[in-house]
Parts: C-alpha cells; sequence; structure tokens
C-alpha cells in the first residue's frame, strides 16, 4: 500500500493536540488592524480548536498527524 500525502495547506494551518483535537489560529488579524478595538485583537491573538463539524475533514487532509 503506497503513502497518502498530507494536504500542504493543511500541516501549515492546523496542528493536533494530544487528546486529538485540531488547533488553528485565528482569523481577521493579518491586516487591517487600525480599524479594529483593542479589545478584538487581543481577543484573535492565540490559538483556538476547530469545530467537531470539521475534525473529521481536517484529519483526514492529516493522515500521519
Amino acid at each position: 500500500m503506497p503513502k497518502v500525502k498530507s494536504n500542504s495547506g493543511a500541516k501549515k494551518r492546523f496542528s493536533i493536540t494530544k487528546n486529538g483535537k485540531v488547533k488553528r489560529a485565528s482569523a481577521y488579524c493579518r491586516h487591517i488592524l487600525e480599524h479594529k478595538s483593542s479589545k478584538q485583537k487581543r481577543r484573535l491573538r492565540g490559538t483556538t480548536v476547530v469545530s467537531e463539524a470539521e475534525v473529521s475533514k481536517i484529519k483526514r487532509m492529516l493522515p500521519y498527524k
């Protein structure tokens, strides 16, 4: 059986925790930041967990993680 390729975009964007959850960075925090409030920018700073509806799709793109 040949190896399965990982999706290159998904490799760069997602990481899987020990418990099997998928981590991602927050959106809306890359540019046009002067129009956003400090509170919004602070809230978007860290990482979040991907919703359960999308987890199976992402794990299919990352077969060896």
